[in-house]
């Protein structure tokens, strides 16, 4: 009989802004149906920040990002790939493998954490920096 590993995997889940502001609850139980589903051990979920896209994505311009570590069996990577692209809510994610992140680093202040509102430092305008949208899901055993 094979024992299954589990790993600690890093997940950044791309979602609509607009969709986020209204109703962030709805959002935040889909990344946690697609882990649960999976059987995963969700370590934390937070928003990451919201950010002007390079490039629209589902005719979108701008997106939420939410940063999720979980640990679960390598097995089940391909179910949660394949959640992520019936996903509705989900425009896109990139799930990399996270042994070597310390817990420490998992618990520091997301830029969204920083600069709730989006505020610079001492009243300087925030840089608008577009980010390229993460590529589907990554199977990474």
């Amino acid at each position: 009989m094979e024992t299954a590993v589990k790993r600690m995997y890093e997940g950044m889940f791309l979602v609509d802004s607009a969709l986020a502001a209204q109703d962030w609850q709805k959002v935040l139980d889909e990344v946690n149906r697609i882990l649960n589903r999976a059987s995963a051990e969700i370590v934390s979920v937070r928003k990451w920040d919201e950010r002007r896209l390079c490039y629209d994505v589902n005719g979108k311009s701008r997106g939420t990002y939410i940063l999720a570590y979980f640990s679960c069996e390598t097995d089940k990577l391909a179910g949660i790939d394949r959640d992520i692209q019936l996903s509705e809510i989900i425009m896109r994610a990139l799930v990399l493998k996270a042994d070597l992140i310390k817990k420490e680093d998992m618990e520091k202040p997301t830029p969204a954490e920083i600069n709730p509102q989006g505020e610079a430092p001492e009243g300087q305008p925030v840089p608008e920096q577009p980010v390229a949208a993460a590529p589907a899901a990554e199977e990474v055993a």
